[in-house]
């Protein structure tokens, strides 16, 4: 992840895996001579947007998570294949309203309307580090067991929608070429690059499929 003068850019590839899905070894790639730092995070994240998911149809997203070690508040936007611009805002302690350095980066999106919880996602995450021959992080892997949720009737609390399990590969400080060759050693074993773009694209289609609301095909988590 690069930093830059408007947060960060964040470059990733996603996939799909069955509950019997097991790991390869990811030793021996080109650039990576190890693996490990190996911990589990619980994360809760509330995604935010406006009653006509204006965002979502932008390829945007923005949340509130805890858990973690970058718990706060996330929005990300488009920024090319594989990749996205990724801003945060800190933490504060669950009654604040998003962030208005945050609301001022989608407002050309929102056009005044109130940004309002429209989704939640609840997330066991087991993190693999890919490591170089300095011990210097490549990519970072995470193995996501994911549970959606929607607002409930009249918008009071929320309802189970989903679950699957997702398999993350962010970009640290590796070669691009490194994302291909996890990518082929995943589907080798079985996993199948995502259909959705983020985790809240695939909630909010499901949603849609069943006579939910859904908005245009969203980009970005």
């Amino acid at each position: 992840m690069a930093a830059g003068p408007g947060g960060f850019i964040e470059t990733e590839r996603k996939y799909e895996a069955g509950t019997g899905f097991a790991l390869p070894d990811l030793t021996g790639l080109a650039a990576a001579a190890a693996t490990g730092g190996a911990r589990t995070d619980e994360l809760r994240a509330v995604y935010y947007d406006t009653a006509r998911l204006a965002l979502a149809a932008a390829g945007i997203t923005l949340r509130r998570r805890t858990g973690g070690p970058d718990a706060g508040w996330h929005l990300k936007l488009p920024a090319g294949t594989d990749r996205r611009r990724e801003v945060h805002a800190p933490l504060g302690d669950g009654t604040e309203p998003v962030p208005a350095s945050l609301a001022a980066w989608v407002a050309d999106w929102t056009s005044g309307q109130p940004l309002r919880p429209a989704a939640r996602l609840d997330t066991t995450r087991r993190i693999l580090l890919l490591t170089g021959p300095g011990g210097q992080v490549l990519a970072e892997l995470a193995d996501d067991l994911v549970t959606g949720w929607l607002p409930g009737p009249g918008g009071q609390g929320w309802r189970e929608e989903s679950a699957w399990r997702e398999i993350e590969v962010e970009l640290k400080t590796g070669p691009a070429s490194l994302l291909d060759e996890v990518g082929d050693r995943l589907r080798r074993a079985g996993a199948v690059p995502s259909a959705a773009a983020s985790k809240l694209a695939r909630l909010l289609s499901g949603a849609g499929s069943a006579g939910g609301p859904a908005p245009d095909p969203p980009g970005g988590d």
